[in-house]
C-alpha cells in the first residue's frame, strides 16, 4: 500500500511538473516575441510542441510568429523560407486538431502574406483560397471574433483594391468587437489576440 502511495505522488508530482514546464516554457516563449525577438520565441514554441505532441497551441504560436514576422519582408528567399516552416507548422496543428477555425484563419494569414508580398503574382490563386477558408472558418464558428474581424480585413483590402465601398466590412468589424467583449479563450494559452487590431481598423473606417 505505502509503495503504491509513493507510485502514485511521484505520478502526479510528474503531472503536475509537466504541466508547470509547459506554463514556463510558453510564458517564456510570449516574452520573447513581447521583446522582439521572433526566431527565439518561435523556437521555443517548437521545442514546446516537440515535448507536447498532443498540443496544437505551440505549433499554432510558431507558425504565428513566422508568419506574422514576414509581412514587410522585401527577401522573397527569406520570405518563403519563413512560410514553409509556418506551413509546416500549420500542418502539424491541424493534424491535431482538424478543422479548427483558430488554424485556419492562421492559414488564411499565411496565404494573405503572399499576397500582400505580391498581389500580381500570388492575388489571382490564393485570393479565392482565403476567401473559401474564411466562408469554411465562418460556417464552423461563427461567433469567433477572430473569424469575423479577419474575414472583414481581407474584405476591407480587397474593396480597397477593386475601389469599393468598405462600409458592410466596417459594421462587420464593429460586430467582432462585440464578440471580443464576450470572448472566453478555453484556455490561459488559447488564442485571444486581435482585439486592439479591429479597434484600429474601425478608427480607420471612420
Amino acid at each position: 500500500m505505502q509503495k503504491l502511495s509513493i507510485i502514485l505522488v511521484v505520478f502526479v508530482t510528474s503531472l503536475v511538473s509537466a504541466q508547470t514546464n509547459y506554463e514556463k516554457g510558453m510564458q517564456k516563449a510570449f516574452e520573447l516575441w513581447g521583446q522582439n525577438k521572433p526566431v527565439e520565441a518561435s523556437n521555443m514554441f517548437e521545442r514546446i510542441a516537440n515535448a507536447e505532441p498532443d498540443n496544437w497551441l505551440p505549433a499554432y504560436y510558431a507558425a504565428q510568429v513566422n508568419i506574422v514576422n514576414s509581412f514587410g519582408l522585401q527577401d522573397e528567399e527569406k520570405l518563403s523560407a519563413q512560410l514553409k516552416k509556418a506551413q509546416d507548422l500549420i500542418n502539424d496543428a491541424t493534424a491535431i486538431s482538424k478543422n479548427n477555425p483558430e488554424i485556419l484563419v492562421l492559414q488564411a494569414l499565411l496565404y494573405t502574406a503572399w499576397v500582400a508580398h505580391d498581389g500580381a503574382t500570388y492575388g489571382m490563386t490564393l485570393s479565392p483560397k482565403v476567401a473559401a477558408i474564411y466562408e469554411q472558418a465562418e460556417q464552423i464558428a461563427p461567433e469567433n471574433p477572430r473569424v469575423v474581424y479577419c474575414k472583414a480585413e481581407w474584405g476591407i483590402g480587397g474593396a480597397k483594391y477593386f475601389g469599393q465601398d468598405t462600409t458592410p466590412f466596417c459594421k462587420d468589424l464593429e460586430r467582432a468587437l462585440e464578440l471580443f467583449a464576450n470572448f472566453k479563450p478555453e484556455t490561459p494559452f488559447s488564442p485571444n489576440w486581435g482585439e486592439d487590431r479591429t479597434k484600429m481598423l474601425l478608427e480607420s473606417c471612420k
